[in-house]
């Protein structure tokens, strides 16, 4: 590790990962290091939507919204596979904002941002329109449906260090970095091995400290820099219930204590619903849905189904803490979601502290970091911007084109159920055929798991995309935990611990290390 990177990353979600991506682009040596899993943070707990942020509007965020309005279509194009256009429907609840606000709200959401591809708003009469049917008769007449995207979050994490990888960067997952120092200019990361408990230090010319949550507790760890912006924990908790209806669209629900919440159709059989929003206190890795977030979604929700939600209904629930900006708002709702950057430069080298953001606009977080520390970077093969056309890994492809790659699948592999093929074309993309190879039945693909996991899938997620736990695969890579017993995942997990050392070699090469 004589080595001096360009850059240094501390955390390995989507921020970090985007800021690796895009500073490997233009010809920076880069070192990523993440305590954990990739995404296994905040970045895998949102509501999983490249939106715009609706409600940002009441509270004038017209600059946050109006570049998260132009992100969506950009992220839909370089990942079409795990981004997907999705409709909202927002019922008009007579008792809360009026009519008028919606639809100005709605026509500012549809001309203030770069939408070209998506649909725009259209009213819907609720009484004869098929969304209406799942809400109470006769008490939701009026609504709007308008366009946003529906995102796979942590594999958006995953393809971005994935691409950062192949063009040169090194991801190292399990790696806390437990000690910043400066000498001579120089940042010294000392980088602890969480599986082997070895040490080593990485020297770079520019630090990033993306920790999320933890973002304190970096500058803590002896970088010499008392930070002036402060970080505000707010939980977000979400439900994972059984299929509510058929047709394929989301709602937005207004509540009466001002705040918003979702119903999105999830994974094919399951709804999810979410999010909350309340000040958290204590270790952010051990945040869970209470039974209060519970009973509030699913009160929430019943307010406006004909058929309620209750606790008893729910089969997952996960919960994560945002790490926001502080700006003194009262409530958490009306916390800004806006990011902030803390540029530091004690010794001369620079270190650059990233509160806040959100998923929507990490693409942009990124261009903008790298911009605050372009005078102390050496390399730029690369113009900046160029995240917004070259795609994400599978992503090449144009945006209306995953149903004919999941038919080309299904007829180049006719061993494939065609659900597996759609699995396979919505997670991989155009990688997908990687992972296949040159299988001809599905003996070829080895070990089943159950739920169309494979031994291959499972191989090719070790070797390619740092998987090295059963969570990793089916909480994050996939979402095929609602599918499998406790049993299977623990033999997944057996199945992966006998098999590790067999799969280190190609992520290696590839540019990253598990």
């Amino acid at each position: 590790m004589d080595r001096i990177f360009d850059l240094a990353i501390i955390g390995g979600g989507v921020n970090g990962c985007g800021i690796a991506r895009d500073a490997a682009g233009r010809g920076n040596s880069v070192f990523l290091c993440e305590m954990n899993d990739l995404a296994s943070g905040t970045s895998s707990w949102s509501t999983k939507l490249v939106h715009g942020g609706l409600r940002y509007l009441e509270y004038y965020e017209f600059r946050l919204v109006r570049e998260a309005l132009i992100e969506r279509e950009i992220l839909w194009a370089i990942a079409p596979h795990i981004i997907r256009p999705l409709r909202f429907v927002l019922p008009h609840h007579s008792g809360l904002r009026p009519a008028w606000l919606l639809r100005l709200g709605l026509f500012l959401y549809d001309h203030i941002g770069g939408r070209h591809l998506l649909p725009a708003t259209r009213s819907v009469d609720l009484s004869r329109d098929e969304v209406g049917k799942p809400l109470q008769p006769n008490r939701y007449k009026k609504g709007f449906e308008y366009s946003d995207c529906f995102v796979d979050d942590a594999r958006l994490v995953v393809l971005t260090a994935r691409d950062a990888a192949d063009r040169g960067a090194e991801i190292r997952t399990r790696a806390r970095a437990v000690e910043i120092r400066q000498a001579d200019g120089i940042w010294h990361v000392t980088v602890q091995d969480l599986a082997s408990g070895t040490r080593n230090t990485v020297k770079a010319r520019a630090l990033v400290n993306a920790g999320g949550p933890w973002v304190e507790d970096v500058l803590a760890s002896g970088a010499g820099v008392n930070a002036r912006a402060k970080v505000r924990l707010v939980q977000g908790s979400h439900i994972v219930v059984r299929k509510l209806y058929d047709h394929d669209r989301a709602y937005i629900l207004q509540n009466s204590d001002g705040r918003i919440v979702f119903i999105i159709p999830y994974q094919g059989d399951f709804t999810l619903i979410g999010t909350t929003d309340q000040d958290y206190e204590g270790d952010p890795a051990k945040v869970k849905a209470t039974p209060q977030e519970i009973e509030y979604l699913c009160a929430s929700v019943s307010e406006y189904l004909a058929k309620p939600v209750k606790p008893d209904d729910v089969v997952w629930t996960y919960s994560g803490v945002r790490p926001l900006y502080d700006d003194g708002a009262s409530e958490a709702k009306a916390a800004t979601r806006d990011y902030v950057f803390e540029l530091d430069t004690p010794g001369g080298a620079p270190l650059l502290s990233i509160y806040g953001g959100k998923i929507t606009t990490y693409r942009r977080l990124a261009e903008e970091a790298l911009e605050r520390l372009a005078p102390y970077l050496r390399s730029a093969k690369v113009k900046e911007g160029w995240t917004a056309k070259a795609s994400l890994p599978g992503g090449d492809m144009d945006v209306s084109a995953i149903a004919a790659l999941s038919a080309e699948l299904a007829r180049d592999y006719p061993f494939l159920s065609q659900a597996h093929a759609g699995r396979l074309a919505h997670a991989y993309g155009t990688r997908a055929t990687k992972l296949l190879g040159s299988a001809k039945s599905m003996a070829d693909l080895g070990q089943s798991f159950g739920a169309t996991l494979t031994e291959a899938e499972v191989r090719y997620l070790m070797a390619n995309e740092w998987a090295v736990s059963a969570d990793d695969v089916v909480w994050r890579r996939s979402k095929l935990g609602l599918r499998l017993s406790a049993a299977e995942i623990a033999t997944i997990d057996e199945w992966m611990a006998a098999h590790r050392n067999s799969t280190e070699r190609p992520l290696r090469e590839a540019g990253g290390r598990p």
